[in-house]
């Protein structure tokens, strides 16, 4: 993010003027490894026989010791940024003994050990249903399992617990207090025991997308219990406007909701002054309206009778997006000859200012294209891009009010400093957790809402 301060102490935030450059790479963060194989370097090696597929293993020892367990992992730890992750093993043969486990251990895990047997590692063990964790001794957990049994074991990272199933129903969860990495792992441990590995590229028998949807609306209902002040959203949505400045929006906002809600009292007893977000509200709204119809000359006229403090440095930031949002205007209407005296007379004062380096850049690059709509710079050219200008000129108008107290309340709402908010507490609790659990994205959280409606 990029800040720059202009007259008034209010600093623009110039990283959403480029918001719509390189698209949306929410799924690009999202992206992780996730195991999809049997790994035969990291295993007890002579103990067991793994498949070419490395799909499947087999114990073949006949000589059973305690240490002599056919132990392998999962070529790389389950990925930890979504809400739970799973895999099964399907028990193709029981052999002798039927002491098949299946659990998560760490990269430092003992091999030759069963999961649950060494500190910080977890099994369930299909010989006698017990459930160990970090210790040779087990607890009452689940049914036993034999051949022709399909286990899974899964991480919720919602609720930090291990789980485990059986034949497509869960069997139990146990608390999962490892916060590093853990390997799917299986284990065999008498003669001809032999199990296949499902990493996803089966469908499962447990319907994990039903369970990872109730995660959700587990998540969903402790917030909706969450008690509000009275008619909180309204005065949020009003004073969104207000701070925006559209105020015809606003007025038929409040036409429409005349007969069913309290006076304004009410919003100021839940925290809402709106004298602040009053301030100037017609002189906004003509501002933000000549933007938003391309008309910048207007705007600066405008801004020059009414607030010449804000302009009154050719060289400010809220100067250079004015320049900036004329000189895109001269290329929307095909007047490049314009565009290019414009930029020679107007944003030549702006090159060798660091902060404006790159935004500059993508302005003067349209110009190299016959149709610059359709290249990397494009997003210049989308109505967005004035909304950008309008709000940087409306925070500016706001901050030269002189009964503002802090000059940085002028760049957001109420609305957008609850998102903020909202947003700080996901990662906070994500980064206690280890920083395992789903990646927040407010645009992903905001759509989802969208489309439960």
């Amino acid at each position: 993010m990029v800040n720059n301060q202009d007259s008034g102490g209010c600093c623009i935030d110039l990283s959403q003027f480029g918001a719509g450059r390189g698209g949306d790479d929410i799924d690009m963060e999202d992206e992780e490894e996730v195991p999809r194989y049997l790994n035969t370097i990291n295993s007890s090696g002579g103990f067991l026989m793994v498949s070419t597929d490395k799909l499947s293993v087999q114990y073949t020892n006949v000589n059973l010791h305690g240490h002599d367990v056919g132990v392998v992992q999962a070529n790389c730890p389950a990925p930890v940024r979504r809400v739970v992750y799973y895999f099964e093993i399907f028990v193709k043969n029981a052999g002798a003994k039927g002491q098949i486990a299946i659990g998560f251990t760490t990269e430092q895990f003992k091999m030759r050990r069963q999961p649950g047997w060494e500190a910080s590692s977890y099994g369930y063990h299909g010989d006698d249903g017990l459930l160990y964790r970090g210790q040779g001794k087990g607890e009452a957990f689940g049914p036993t399992f034999t051949s022709g049994d399909t286990i899974g074991g899964g991480i919720n990272y919602a609720s930090q617990e291990l789980f485990f199933t059986k034949n497509g129903k869960l069997v139990g969860t146990v608390y999962k207090d490892v916060k590093g990495p853990l390997f799917p792992t299986v284990a065999v441990h008498s003669q001809n025991e032999e199990v296949n590995v499902n990493f996803g590229q089966q469908p499962f028998v447990f319907d994990i997308e039903a369970f990872a949807l109730e995660e959700r609306l587990k998540q969903q209902m402790m917030i909706e219990k969450i008690s509000l002040p009275l008619h909180v959203s309204h005065w949020i949505v009003r004073s969104y406007l207000l701070h925006y400045g559209y105020q015809d929006t606003l007025n038929s906002f409040d036409m429409a909701s005349k007969s069913t809600l309290p006076p304004i009292p009410v919003a100021q007893e839940n925290g809402f002054n709106e004298q602040g977000e009053m301030y100037a509200l017609g002189h906004r709204r003509i501002l933000r309206q000549l933007i938003r119809s391309g008309d910048v000359d207007s705007a600066f006229g405008k801004l020059r009778d009414w607030y010449p403090q804000i302009v009154q440095n050719d060289t400010s930031t809220i100067c250079f997006l004015l320049h900036s949002q004329k000189f895109i205007e001269l290329v929307r209407a095909g007047e490049l000859e314009q565009a290019v005296k414009y930029a020679r007379a107007e944003l030549a004062k702006f090159f060798g200012i660091k902060p404006l380096a790159t935004l500059l850049q993508d302005c003067i690059a349209l110009l190299a294209y016959e149709e610059p709509v359709k290249s990397s710079v494009g997003y210049l050219l989308d109505a967005t891009q004035r909304e950008v200008v309008a709000d940087a000129v409306n925070a500016m108008v706001l901050s030269t009010n002189p009964n503002m107290k802090d000059s940085q309340n002028c760049l957001h709402s109420y609305l957008e400093k609850l998102l903020r908010q909202l947003t700080a507490c996901c990662l906070e609790r994500r980064s206690l957790n280890g920083d395992q659990g789903e990646a927040f994205h407010l645009h992903r959280v905001l759509q989802s809402g969208k489309g439960e409606k």
